[in-house]
């Protein structure tokens, strides 16, 4: 029998919506209980209203959770008509979500050094990922990849959170290396020492990391992108392959050991 999934339906109420990059939102929630259960890597579905012929929800990492407050900040770019909708609702709007869903982050503590590289809306969980890797004392390196400078995010937050460099790669060399995050990846680890990768972003730069760090023979994780029709592991849309077979991201992701993964 597959584990069953620990999501459940929670109520929720949007406090605020800020632009952060072009195309780019930040939204913040209260949500005492995903608050509180959610962990870094985790993702969950939520319903955006203004449609009644959209009957999923929409499937959104977290960047980061305030259980005191009971408040969950999440990040998102605009694609589609869910995300425009998302973006425009007034503070106030009560909606549900399901969550905390799927298997996050794996750290054990022993880390002593870490790189992180994240690119888009892949940022989010790499942000959660830093402030859990630094509260156990890890040294953490961070890479973003960006077409460019103005679509570059959380960097503050990083920096903020105690990263020990945070690191650019652009399209068009408008800030940090001109080129892809795998060049200033290949760079970092003929330099420093590190015990553990984890990525999350577009696939192909994925793909390149988890070649890099098979290379230098590291651990790597990364955390997938899939379309997740339910987010409880019913519909299989968002299976993947992988050198086990097909595998849900909603449930045994989205966070997968890289080697794992048939790119």
């Amino acid at each position: 029998m597959p584990t069953p999934s620990q999501a459940r339906v929670l109520p929720v109420t949007l406090l605020s919506c800020e632009p952060i990059a072009p195309g780019f939102m930040v939204h913040t929630m209260a949500c005492e209980d995903l608050a509180r259960t959610i962990r870094p890597g985790q993702f969950f579905n939520i319903a955006v209203p203004g449609d009644s012929t959209q009957l999923l929800r929409v499937p959104f990492s977290y960047v980061s959770a305030d259980p005191s407050a009971g408040t969950v900040t999440f990040a998102y770019r605009i694609v589609g008509d869910a995300t425009r909708r998302l973006a425009s609702l007034p503070a106030g709007t009560r909606t549900d979500l399901l969550g905390p869903a799927g298997n996050g982050w794996r750290v054990d503590g022993t880390e002593r050094a870490a790189l992180l590289v994240g690119g888009g809306s892949g940022m989010a969980p790499i942000v959660a990922l830093a402030g859990l890797l630094r509260s156990h004392g890890t040294e953490v390196d961070v890479i973003e990849g960006a077409q460019t400078s103005r679509a570059l995010v959380f960097e503050r937050e990083l920096l903020g959170c105690g990263v020990r460099s945070f690191n650019a790669a652009t399209d068009d060399g408008s800030r940090g290396h001109h080129g892809f995050p795998t060049d200033v990846m290949a760079d970092m680890l003929a330099r420093d020492a590190y015990d553990h990768v984890y990525t999350c972003g577009p696939r192909p730069m994925m793909a390149g990391i988890a070649r890099l760090a098979a290379q230098a023979d590291l651990p790597c994780q990364c955390s997938m992108e899939s379309g997740m029709g339910c987010g409880f592991g019913a519909c299989a849309t968002c299976a993947i392959d992988t050198v086990s077979g097909k595998q849900s991201v909603c449930m045994n992701g989205p966070v997968f050991d890289a080697r794992e993964v048939v790119w």
